[in-house]
């Protein structure tokens, strides 16, 4: 389990001991000590943190979903009266948001892509089988199995409707259902202009980016 929680700092004219892993997952320092690569991997250690809380969200289990919010939540307010380390731990958060949000972007692309491969090949494959059996029921039109050295196309007879003009079609034969839903666009305005309406009320939110 990521820990986000703070580990001391050797001195600068000590050298900075590795840290031995956890059981838990990696510790994260937060201590600047002023050297580039060190900042640098603080950084990255913290998205790493981070990131091992979010893949915990994806469990099927409602209390570790739980326990890794909470454990987040819990390293931010941690660091309430230092702005610096609280600014690094939200930072990390967000490089990890930003991430998760493009992966999902690119497998949405993929998806799509993939879909209309699937798409493709499916049509192709419904107008080979058509073309097949054409050919085959002209050549034997009362047949209703064909078999072959590895496979076999066989039949079902079945009916459908097919309603050629449905105008035409007396009440008895049409069947009616009745929709409703609440009109959204008028009931905001009515509530913004003061009107109280049972069953409904205006609430205001507030929406976050990152940029």
């Amino acid at each position: 389990m990521a820990v986000l929680t703070p580990i001391p700092v050797a001195p600068v004219d000590a050298p900075v001991p590795m840290a031995e892993p956890s059981a838990s997952g990696p510790a994260c320092s937060l201590q600047r000590s002023g050297l580039l690569w060190q900042l640098g991997i603080e950084a990255q250690e913290l998205t790493t943190a981070v990131g091992q809380l979010a893949e915990q969200l994806e469990s099927d289990d409602a209390e570790v979903r739980a326990q890794a919010l909470a454990e987040l939540e819990a390293a931010l307010l941690a660091e309430e009266g230092n702005k610096a380390a609280l600014a690094a731990k939200a930072d990390a958060t967000c490089w990890v948001i930003e991430h998760l949000r493009g992966q999902a972007a690119y497998r949405q692309q993929q998806a799509k892509r993939l879909t209309a491969l699937a798409s493709g090949d499916a049509s192709r494959a419904d107008a080979l089988e058509e073309s097949l059996v054409f050919v085959l029921t002209q050549l034997q039109p009362s047949a209703t199995r064909f078999s072959f050295p590895n496979h076999e196309l066989t039949s079902r007879k079945s009916s459908a409707v097919v309603i050629d003009d449905e105008q035409t079609l007396d009440a008895e034969w049409l069947s009616f259902t009745t929709t409703s839903k609440p009109d959204k666009a008028a009931i905001k305005e009515a509530l913004k202009a003061g009107q109280q309406i049972t069953g409904a009320q205006l609430l205001s939110r507030r929406s976050w980016r990152i940029c």
